[in-house]
């Protein structure tokens, strides 16, 4: 089990790390890509696989902490959906929603390490 769950944060943290990276890409030209729509997806999937592993053992959840992170992951991967939606289509993809699905994702990132 230790396996997978390790499995599991790393896939997590890939998730997290190529919406974040793509942002921070794209910083000068903003835009939102499928990549980021579909590692929005993943960061999502697995972090709710890892809550389900914890509640099976014997630490501990902070409920409060995973509904926080839950409401920011959704709001990333609505945002990115939207986002990437746009760019398929050729529409111009405003500033503030590849802002909003980047910064988002760090802030759910901050929440998940200071919390």
């Amino acid at each position: 089990m230790t396996f997978v769950t390790g499995l599991l944060v790393l896939l997590h943290l890939v998730g997290a790390a190529i919406i974040v990276g793509t942002w921070i890409y794209t910083m000068k030209r903003p835009t939102v890509s499928p990549g980021q729509f579909h590692a929005s997806l993943l960061s999502l999937i697995t972090g709710l696989l890892l809550v389900g592993i914890h509640e099976m053992g014997e630490d501990p959840v902070n409920h409060a902490k995973v509904a926080v992170k839950l409401l920011i992951a959704l709001a990333v991967a609505i945002a990115a959906f939207v986002g990437q939606r746009r760019t398929k289509r050729g529409q111009p993809v405003s500033t503030g929603l590849a802002h909003a699905v980047g910064g988002s994702a760090l802030i759910n990132m901050a929440v998940a390490t200071l919390w």
